[in-house]
């Protein structure tokens, strides 16, 4: 039997049924079923039966796809398939789509079938939620002229779905990330300084620090007639060298960055221009903590994240967002993901090498503790946390200061959560003498799309369930609603 939902999904001993995927990747190969079994010592029945989820996949027969078709194992792993299934979810507890009361175990079988279809939907939808938001401008558009209006696409969401599909690691950048570390770091054991001899040297960059009488509302601007990149003083150390760093990924990686941007070839100049400051980003970030020691240290520290930033001289944030890069196959770490939220719940960033269902049409749970970090500034909190589907995570979470602003100006502070599934947490400094196997706090996705009766922090009805109005009672929860479901 199929085995569907979350639990049990890390039992060592279960069956590995993953047909659908190994069908997949024989017709991109081009083969068919009795040339797959040829090659892979099988029968051409016991192929047809894996196909069809009638037998399942050995550790041996993993072994023989990895070594025969030169495949990733990480194309057999539920971790895509799980975020598909998550996406479709979302999309599907639409009021456009309640009247057609889709069952669970078919979106799950759309994800792990047709994975591109999962992939358009998503899209079309996120098109939809645009042109929805933006009906007034749309309207007005419409009543000037016949044609219909352009729905405008989130660059933000597209640049967001292109890191994601990439799994957040590029191969390219990290080979020349660790090839120019190498060579900086030669002789010059400040990396600001070295980064800024390189610019000088090879460019004719002169990096100035500034006082903020000159920079105002930058920290960073390069001027090319002058052949100078300027920071602003109010910039940290770390914060320096990366934007140091940014500036010679423009300069030497630029042929690299526009290839990798080119591989999405839907993304309009907008998408494609945030999309290289993204990589650039990722480059930076690379150079700072190239990956092989960076790895190395992790592992040997326990992914102690404060004593990784003072190794690498990164912030509490960059080194967040490194961890979450760590996919090379040789030397994986843990498949984090990672979010920054304001005090608002606002969320500005989100990366997942894990497969932690992230919104991508609404802020989070309140109960996570990620929220409660903004009482103790500065103070790191864990948790344990279960979802609806009782897939459990453990999440490290502390809240970031910006650069500093003038008095009286408000001093900018985040949220960064980071977190993986709850197998990882055994790896982390942060759990130990910590009962992981105890109750877990439960939480949502967001409330719009969770169905957890009685909780006080609900700030709205769950979209899948009807809403129930009762003046004569009132429950923990503002927000009533019965089991049957939304039509």
């Amino acid at each position: 039997m199929k085995v569907d939902g979350r639990a049990g999904r890390d039992d060592p001993g279960r069956k590995l049924f993953v047909g659908p995927k190994v069908r997949r990747i024989r017709r991109q190969l081009g083969i068919s079923q009795t040339q797959m079994a040829a090659e892979l010592g099988l029968s051409p029945s016991y192929i047809n039966l894996i196909e069809r989820n009638q037998r399942p996949v050995t550790a041996q027969i993993l072994l023989r796809l990895a070594e025969t078709y030169d495949i990733d194992l990480r194309d057999l792993a539920a971790a895509d398939e799980d975020r598909f299934f998550a996406e479709l979810n979302e999309v599907f507890t639409d009021p456009l789509f309640r009247p057609l009361d889709v069952p669970k175990h078919e979106l799950r079988d759309l994800a792990e079938l047709c994975p591109s279809v999962t992939h358009a939907l998503q899209r079309l939808y996120a098109a939809y939620v645009e042109a929805r938001r933006s009906e007034a401008t749309v309207a007005a558009r419409l009543g000037v002229r016949d044609e219909p209006a352009p729905v405008a696409v989130n660059p933000v969401e597209r640049v967001r779905e292109f890191i994601e599909s990439n799994r957040n690691y590029f191969p390219e950048l990290e080979e020349a990330a660790e090839r120019m570390r190498d060579e900086v770091a030669a002789g010059e054991p400040d990396l600001f300084r070295a980064l800024s001899d390189r610019l000088r040297e090879r460019h004719g960059i002169i990096v100035r620090i500034l006082p903020i009488e000159v920079m105002r509302d930058l920290l960073r601007r390069f001027d090319r007639h002058r052949r100078q990149l300027m920071l602003s003083e109010l910039l940290e150390p770390s914060g320096r060298a990366f934007q140091v760093a940014f500036q010679l990924a423009i300069m030497e990686v630029d042929a690299p960055i526009e290839e990798i941007a080119g591989r999405h070839p839907d993304l309009d100049d907008t998408a494609r221009r945030l999309c290289r400051i993204s990589l650039a980003n990722y480059f930076a970030a690379a150079l700072m903590m190239p990956y092989g020691r960076f790895h190395a240290a992790a592992e040997s520290l326990g992914y102690d994240i404060r004593v990784l930033g003072q190794r690498f001289g990164a912030s509490f944030e960059q080194v967040c967002h490194r961890l979450t890069t760590l996919q090379r196959p040789t030397a994986r770490g843990i498949p984090f993901f990672m979010l920054r939220i304001d005090h608002a719940g606002n969320v500005s960033k989100r990366f997942s090498s894990g497969t932690f269902p992230f919104s991508k049409f609404g802020g989070t749970c309140p109960l996570w503790n990620v929220h409660a970090t903004f009482d103790t500034p500065g103070t790191i909190v864990t948790q344990v946390i279960e979802l609806p589907d009782c897939g459990r995570y453990f999440s490290v979470a502390r809240t970031v200061n910006r650069p500093a602003t003038p008095y009286p100006l408000p001093q900018p502070r985040y949220a960064i959560g980071l977190g993986c599934e709850i197998k990882h947490a055994p790896r982390l400094v942060y759990s130990a003498g910590l009962n992981l196997s105890a109750e877990a706090t439960p939480i949502g996705v967001n409330c719009r799309l969770c169905e957890r009766e009685n909780c006080s922090q609900r700030a709205e009805p769950p979209v899948t369930r009807t809403f129930v109005l009762d003046e004569s009672t009132r429950g923990v929860s503002p927000f009533l609603f019965s089991n049957a479901r939304a039509l």
